[in-house]
């Protein structure tokens, strides 16, 4: 495992003077909090032993969402949010993707176009479900937004958790999804063209001649309950790398490992150190963006609603116990230390 932040110690200038018209401030913000994370310009923390008596100072997280040191606990707030609510029903996951022709012009009105992809998907599949043909009712959903692919490379989509089934709120009535399928893959991704086009003529962006008369969506059963809901929370929180996933540092250049697609099989990639940090780079939302939302009854202004889904399926409600941060230990005894005292150093200017 190599850090990303010594990578930026080794590749930040030439980062600076290739990419430089590329670079926005989100990035540099981005840079300055993984370079600070865990370390005592983020801040520290006095903790003393609960045994021994000793007592320290430890560097804080930075937090940032880019930051591949601070994506675990985000995942874990995510499944108990979800465990909350869930419904012993089948889940599935769809998958919408803009085709490789939209990226560049994506690229250059990231909130404008995934704020329209939030929109356009949504709507598609709340349509979907209200028609008698499909469901015939309220659905739940939370849509996740990804910008890359397996290998790093820009490739933005959007997925969306649905649990197998709706709500008719006239007949409190839960209506299930007919076996294992949820809504007809081809259909989905046409609705969610018209629309998407729709969109981008209307916000007067220019629409590339070239582009496909056929989109990609997928739809999946991933399974049921708890052991749906982990395994999206792994899939859905995972930073944009894993530092773990980052094998080798040499001559200028890095090498990266990812899983492949559809084969499982385990491949790796090599480029120049400045190349690499601005694949990961690339992958940070404009400021205040947020990725993760929720539809439907599954909305946190539903709340009568998913009572009312709850008590129709009669979902027995477990309090949960909330999962901590992991504990400091001391380094003498072992024992768990405790937070007395917080210190930010000084910003130095110029």
């Amino acid at each position: 495992m190599i850090p990303l932040a010594s990578i930026l110690d080794d590749y930040e200038s030439a980062l600076h003077k290739k990419h430089a018209a590329n670079l926005l401030p989100g990035h540099l913000r981005a840079i300055s909090a993984i370079k600070r994370c865990r370390t005592p310009e983020s801040g520290e923390l006095y903790v003393h032993c609960t045994e021994c008596d000793h007592t320290e100072w430890r560097p804080r997280s930075c937090g940032h969402r880019s930051c591949p040191q601070c994506q675990n606990h985000e995942a874990s707030e995510w499944l108990m949010r979800q465990q909350k609510k869930q419904l012993p029903v089948d889940y599935f996951m769809v998958t919408f993707t803009l085709p490789y022709q939209l990226r560049e012009l994506t690229w250059q009105n990231q909130t404008v176009i995934y704020q329209l992809m939030f929109q356009c998907v949504t709507s598609t599949l709340k349509d979907f479900a209200r028609n008698p043909k499909n469901l015939g009712a309220e659905i739940g959903l939370t849509a996740v937004l990804h910008t890359h692919s397996r290998a790093l490379d820009y490739h933005p989509h959007i997925h969306v958790i649905i649990p197998g089934g709706g709500i008719n709120k006239d007949k409190r009535q839960w209506i299930k999804t007919k076996g294992k399928y949820l809504f007809n893959e081809f259909a989905l991704a046409k609705v969610f063209r018209a629309r998407m086009l729709a969109g981008l003529n209307t916000e007067n962006l220019l629409i590339p001649y070239s582009m496909p008369k056929k989109w990609v969506v997928n739809c999946q059963r991933v399974g049921k309950g708890e052991p749906a809901l982990k395994y999206l929370s792994r899939y859905l929180y995972r930073g944009v790398i894993s530092e773990k996933n980052i094998t080798a540092n040499t001559n200028g250049k890095v090498t990266f490992q990812y899983t492949e697609g559809g084969t499982g099989k385990r491949l790796t990639r090599t480029m120049k150190g400045e190349d690499f940090l601005w694949l990961v780079l690339q992958h940070v939302l404009p400021k205040g963006f947020r990725r993760v939302r929720d539809y439907g009854f599954l909305h946190s202004n539903a709340k009568q609603l998913l009572v009312l889904v709850q008590l129709v399926l009669r979902v027995i409600i477990q309090l949960l116990t909330p999962k901590q941060r992991p504990t400091f230990k001391c380094p003498h005894c072992q024992a768990p230390m405790k937070i007395s005292g917080f210190r930010q150093l000084p910003i130095m200017s110029g």
